[in-house]
């Protein structure tokens, strides 16, 4: 069953459309009915419709700007334009913004019906291609040399020396890249019970589909596509500005993650590293892609998790290459306590297993110390001094004699470890939202005042500020916006002179028509019948 949203300025077409169409028999269900762009492109964000039919010549927001908007943002989402006789320059315009059909006003309910059928079987056709598995095998037979995805490997690995990466673009005919670059990583997840249900007799095969995907969506993206030992996905970006790079791998992921769910039914978490400057720094934003991986044992599956959302903008330090450091270095980021002291047993365990004399197993310990407290510096910084496990983690190792007696005290570093990270974490959160809201305070005028300049003011991507912003404050970014300017609005309506349309243009709404119904949809009345209010009850 496939989503369709209805937008119009006129509530008896709105009605129209949906009393005359069985959805269900035509294979859609209508989600929503809008009355102009603006209102549509908000539900939009929220629903994720896969049709959206809408009229030209509508308030506030048009059909034209509606459709860009969704072709930017959602390119996943097809639009159908409604356009009366008269209304051809704004077809032409549609067409150029690649919409999917529009229809010359009026329409009957037989034509909508027959088009709603036609968009359905293409859709269709749509899905049934990515999962077509003649076709999905022909593809893995076709996919690139394994010694192509081996250099590419080592590439971002750090193992290749720089005077062979030009003459190894050249002989696996890579297109040349550009920096600045910026590595994106590919993970996913459940996949042992994912292979069990429909992809059981070729597991390869699906992991195939989901490269497939991934290779479609990146396509003209100045990137390169390939695939790991460990069986990730990674993707090259390169060859743009540096925020557009940001932006362009951002955006990408997101519509990688989507198509993942929608057409494959299983879902991935992708990894966002840092920006680099060169083939020799590649290494450094891969670590970031993979580290920002492993945040997703805090934030749940089916995200896109930037390392520069999680670690803040500085590079990433290089780890050890030591599995068990790696692993510590993890659990203080995303761990439970319960898991501290599952893995500390599994060390110990290990350990003793392996009968090294105890010389070997104090440097071995001694070792985590380190990563554990080089992860703490790189997400507290410099006040990772006034960490209290500080000073127990700088005593002499060497006062322990037995394990046991190292088993105790490594969870006690982990504990509070773990418990400092996480007060960190929230005290940083409370005050970029805190920031945000005073920023609003101060620029509520300004009408041009958007989700993205809120969101560069505090040096987080839109997806993952937009999300903590609704878990602190209960309510979205514009919804906040809308809340203070209606506030101060009610303010000047009591305590001024002004006319509801210099009222409206202070609290940054230019549009006074705009502004009246945005005032009587969140308070009920309009601004003229609120500020009489307010006489009446002064009187009496």
């Amino acid at each position: 069953m496939y989503k369709i949203v209805i937008v119009d300025d006129e509530v008896e077409v709105r009605e129209g459309i949906k009393e005359s169409i069985d959805w269900e028999r035509h294979g859609f269900e209508c989600i929503g009915d809008y009355r102009n762009g603006s209102e549509a492109l908000e539900a939009i964000a929220e629903l994720r419709p896969d049709l959206v039919l809408s009229d030209i010549c509508m308030p506030f927001m048009d059909g034209i700007e509606l459709t860009r908007q969704i072709h930017l943002n959602y390119p996943y989402i097809k639009v159908i334009i409604l356009t009366g006789h008269d209304e051809f320059d704004y077809a032409q315009k549609a067409l150029r913004l690649k919409v999917h059909d529009y229809i010359v006003k009026p329409i009957t309910a037989n034509e909508l019906r027959q088009l709603l059928d036609k968009v359905k079987d293409e859709m269709d056709k749509e899905a049934e291609n990515r999962e077509n598995l003649s076709l999905l095998k022909m593809q893995l037979h076709q996919s690139l040399p394994l010694l192509r995805e081996r250099f590419l490997e080592q590439l971002v690995g750090g193992t290749m020396r720089d005077d062979r990466v030009q003459e190894r673009f050249a002989y696996f005919s890579l297109p040349p890249i550009a920096p600045p670059y910026l590595v994106v990583a590919i993970d996913i997840d459940d996949f042992d019970d994912i292979k069990k249900e429909k992809w059981q007799n070729d597991p390869e095969l699906f992991r195939s589909a989901a490269f497939n995907i991934v290779q479609e969506v990146t396509e003209g993206k100045n990137a390169i596509v390939f695939r790991t030992r460990e069986e990730r996905m990674v993707v090259i970006f390169s060859g743009e500005a540096e925020e557009g790079t940001y932006e362009t791998a951002l955006h990408v992921s997101e519509v990688i993650r989507f198509c993942m769910e929608k057409y494959l039914k299983f879902t991935v978490t992708v990894g966002v590293g840092t920006l680099c400057g060169s083939f020799h720094e590649l290494p450094q934003s891969y670590n970031g892609a993979i580290s920002a991986l492993d945040y997703r044992f805090l934030h749940g599956k089916n995200k896109v998790i930037s390392i520069q959302d999680m670690e803040g903008a500085k590079k990433p330090t290089q780890q050890l290459d030591i599995e068990w450091n790696r692993r510590f270095a993890t659990l203080i980021k995303t761990g439970t306590l319960e898991e501290a002291h599952l893995l500390t047993g599994q060390l110990i365990s290990n350990l003793k297993a392996s009968l090294m004399p105890i010389g070997a197993c104090y440097l071995q310990i001694q070792a985590i110390i380190i990563a554990i407290m080089t992860t703490i510096h790189e997400l507290a910084g410099h006040d990772s001094a006034h960490f209290q496990g500080h000073d127990i983690v700088i005593k002499d190792i060497n006062r322990f004699k037995t394990l046991d007696e190292i088993e105790t005290w490594l969870k006690s570093i982990c504990r509070e470890a773990i418990s400092y990270i996480s007060e960190q974490r929230n005290d940083q959160t409370k005050m970029q939202v805190r920031s945000v809201t005073e920023y609003i305070d101060e620029h509520y005028s300004d009408e041009n005042l958007t989700v993205d300049d809120l969101c560069r003011h505090v040096h987080l991507s839109r997806s993952y500020f937009s999300t903590v912003f609704k878990q602190h404050k209960e309510q979205t970014i514009m919804e906040y916006v809308t809340r203070v300017r209606i506030e101060k609005a009610k303010d000047l309506l009591q305590h001024t002179v002004l006319r509801s349309y210099e009222v409206g243009a202070k609290v940054g709404y230019s549009d006074p028509q705009y502004f009246s119904v945005l005032f009587k949809k969140n308070t009920g009345t309009s601004p003229k019948e609120y500020r009489e209010k307010l006489l009446r009850e002064k009187i009496q």
